[in-house]
Order: C-alpha cells, then structure tokens, then sequence
C-alpha cells in the first residue's frame, strides 16, 4: 500500500509541474481541447499510459538488479 501511495504522490508531484511553472499555457491550452478530436485525444491518451508503463516496467526491473 506503501508504494500506491508513493506512486500516487509522485503522479500528483508531475501533474502539478506545468500548472506551477506554466499557468498561461495550460490555459491556453485547455481551451483549444474542444477542438481537437476524440480519437486523436485517445490515441494520445493510450500513448502515455503505455509510456508510463514501460517506465514502471523500466524502474521495478532497475531496483531488482540493485
């Protein structure tokens, strides 16, 4: 549960960064997302979940070796 946590944090550290240190540009951002289509947005999405999952894949493989 320990390490959920953690990983939880760490999601919530990364989200965070653009909105603290770019405020205008998530805004800007933001507002030409109704633009772009849904099936774009998905293909997106599915590309970092999968990025996301090699680099937990990546890092759990890291601290067996050490």
């Amino acid at each position: 549960m320990s390490f959920f946590i953690t990983a939880l944090g760490l999601m919530m550290i990364f989200e965070g960064i653009p909105y603290f240190c770019f405020p205008k540009q998530v805004k800007e951002f933001a507002q030409k997302l109704p633009g772009i289509e849904n099936g774009v947005l998905r293909i997106i999405g599915l590309a970092i979940m999968l990025l996301g999952l090699v680099a937990v894949y990546w890092g759990k493989s890291m601290a067996d070796i050490g």
